[in-house]
C-alpha cells in the first residue's frame, strides 16, 4: 500500500493541472515592469488626457465625436475608442500577447517549462489565458478611465449621435459601454495573431511587432476605395463598425459582420497556433522560428480565409462596389439635419418643430453631373431643404462632404450664414457652435439604396 501511495503522490506531483498553470503564467506576466507599466498607464492616462482635451478651446474636430467634448462627458471615452482601435489597441496586443511565447525562447527556459508542467497542451492554455486577462485589462482601464475623466471634467450630458439625434445620458453611458466591448472582438483577432507570430517566429522580433504591422496593414487598407466585400472582411473594420451604434436605426450590420469575422479570425489564428506549437521539436535549444513556416502554415491560411469571407459576403449580403451611393448619402445627410435643426431651435429659444413639419430632404452630387454621384471623397455638395409651420417659403442650406471610404462623413457648412454658419450658441454646459455649422454623419455601406 505504501508503494502504490507513493506512485500516486509522485504522478500527482507531475501533473499540473491547467488553472495552476494559469496563475503561473499570469504571475510571470504581471511581475514584468513594462506590464506593469502598460496596467497602469491604461487606468490612469486616458482620464487625464481627456479631461485635459476637453478643457481646451480647440477641439479636435477631425475626430470622430471631438466637436462635443466640450458638450459631454461620453463624446471624450469615444475619442479615445477612436485612437485606441487606430493605434493602442495593436500595440498592447504585439506586447503582450506577441511575446507570451518567444520570451521562452530568448531565456532557454522551454526545458524547464516542460519538466514542471508535462504538457505542451497545458503550456499553450495557460499562457493564452493568461495573456488575454491581461489584455482585457489593459482594455477595461483604457474604457473606464476615460469614462471617468470624460464624466469629471465635463459632466454626465446628453450626447448628440452620428444621425443629429440626442441621445439621454443613460442611453448614451449604454451606447459606450456596448462599443468597448464590440471592439474586443478584432482585439481578440489581433492578440491571436501575436500568438501564431511569438510560436512560428520564436525570439524574431518580428513575432512581437507582427500583431501591429498586420493592424497597420488594414488600417491602409481601410483608407482605400476597396469594395464593400472586402473591407467587410477584413477583422480591422469592426474598430470602425461601432460608429453604427449611434444613430437611430442602428446600424446593426456591418458591427454585426464586423464581430463575426474578428471571431473567426481569432479562432483560426489560435488553432494554427496551437497546432504549430504541439509540432515543434522542444529538444533542440537554438531554435529560432522559422519565416518559411510562417508564410506557408499561417500566412497562407489567415489569406485563404479572407477570400472565402469576401466571397461569402458578396453572395450573401449583396453588397457590391463602395456602398456609398447618392441616396444613401442625401438620406443620411437629410435626416442629420433635421435632428440637428431642432437641437439649434431649442438652444435659440425659438418655436418648437418636429422632424415631420421639417420635412428636410439633400440633392447630392459630386460637383458636376460628369462625374458618378457614388464612392467616397471631399467633393461631395448637398443642398438640404425644409420647410416650417406657417412658412412658404422653403428654406435652403448648403454644406460640402467629406466622406471617406468607412461611410464616415463630415459636413461643412456653406451657407447662409444664419443657418449653417459659424456663430456660438449659449447652452446650459456653456458657449459652443452652431450644431449645423459642422457635423459628422455615418452612411450604411449594406443599407440599400431606398430602404
Amino acid at each position: 500500500m505504501t508503494a502504490t501511495l507513493t506512485h500516486d503522490n509522485v504522478a500527482a506531483a507531475r501533473r499540473v493541472s491547467v488553472p495552476r498553470a494559469y496563475r503561473f503564467e499570469l504571475v510571470k506576466l504581471v511581475s514584468q515592469w513594462r506590464i506593469r507599466l502598460l496596467v497602469l498607464a491604461c487606468w490612469i492616462a486616458p482620464a487625464l488626457f481627456v479631461a485635459a482635451v476637453s478643457q481646451q478651446s480647440t477641439l479636435p474636430s477631425d475626430t470622430l465625436f471631438g466637436r462635443w467634448m466640450h458638450a459631454t462627458g461620453w463624446a471624450g471615452t469615444l475619442v479615445m475608442l477612436g485612437f485606441a482601435g487606430t493605434w493602442a489597441l495593436p500595440l498592447l496586443t504585439s506586447v503582450v500577447a506577441g511575446d507570451v511565447f518567444a520570451s521562452e525562447d530568448r531565456l532557454g527556459t522551454w526545458r524547464h517549462l516542460l519538466v514542471a508542467v508535462r504538457s505542451p497542451r497545458r503550456i499553450f492554455a495557460a499562457k493564452a489565458l493568461a495573456s488575454l486577462t491581461v489584455i482585457l485589462l489593459l482594455v477595461a482601464g483604457l474604457a473606464a478611465s476615460s469614462m471617468a475623466g470624460g464624466i469629471v471634467a465635463v459632466g454626465n450630458q446628453p450626447l448628440a449621435g452620428l444621425d443629429g439625434h440626442l441621445l439621454s445620458p443613460a442611453d448614451a453611458a449604454g451606447k459606450v459601454l456596448l462599443a468597448w466591448i464590440c471592439v474586443l472582438a478584432p482585439t481578440l483577432a489581433l492578440a491571436a495573431i501575436g500568438l501564431l507570430g511569438s510560436v512560428t517566429l520564436g525570439r524574431s522580433p518580428m513575432g512581437l511587432l507582427l500583431p501591429a504591422l498586420v493592424a497597420l496593414a488594414m488600417q491602409l487598407a481601410q483608407m482605400m476605395p476597396l469594395p464593400v466585400a472586402v473591407r467587410l472582411a477584413l477583422p480591422s473594420y469592426a474598430f470602425i463598425a461601432w460608429n453604427g451604434l449611434f444613430t437611430s436605426p442602428m446600424q446593426l450590420g456591418p458591427l454585426l459582420i464586423g464581430i463575426g469575422v474578428s471571431l473567426l479570425w481569432a479562432v483560426t489564428a489560435t488553432a494554427l497556433a496551437y497546432v504549430l506549437f504541439l509540432r515543434r521539436d522542444f529538444t533542440n535549444p537554438t531554435y529560432d522560428g522559422s519565416g518559411r513556416r510562417a508564410v506557408t502554415a499561417a500566412g497562407l491560411p489567415l489569406g485563404a480565409l479572407v477570400a472565402v469571407t469576401v466571397a461569402v459576403l458578396a453572395s450573401a449580403s449583396g453588397a457590391s462596389g463602395s456602398g456609398i451611393e447618392q441616396d444613401k448619402v442625401q438620406r443620411s445627410v437629410a435626416t442629420a439635419f433635421a435632428h440637428l435643426y431642432r437641437l439649434q431651435t431649442e438652444q435659440l429659444n425659438r418655436p418648437a418643430v418636429t422632424e415631420a413639419q421639417l420635412k428636410a430632404t439633400a440633392t447630392c452630387d459630386k460637383g458636376s453631373v460628369k462625374v458618378a454621384a457614388e464612392g467616397p471623397g471631399n467633393d461631395w455638395r448637398c443642398v438640404v431643404s425644409w420647410h416650417l409651420p406657417g412658412i412658404d417659403v422653403v428654406g435652403t442650406a448648403i454644406y460640402q462632404l467629406d466622406l471617406t471610404p468607412d461611410g464616415r462623413f463630415m459636413a461643412d457648412g456653406d451657407g447662409p450664414k444664419e443657418v449653417n454658419g459659424y456663430f456660438l450658441v449659449r447652452t446650459p454646459t456653456g458657449d459652443a457652435p452652431n450644431p449645423l455649422w459642422q457635423f459628422d454623419g455615418n452612411v450604411d455601406l449594406l443599407a440599400t439604396p431606398k430602404g
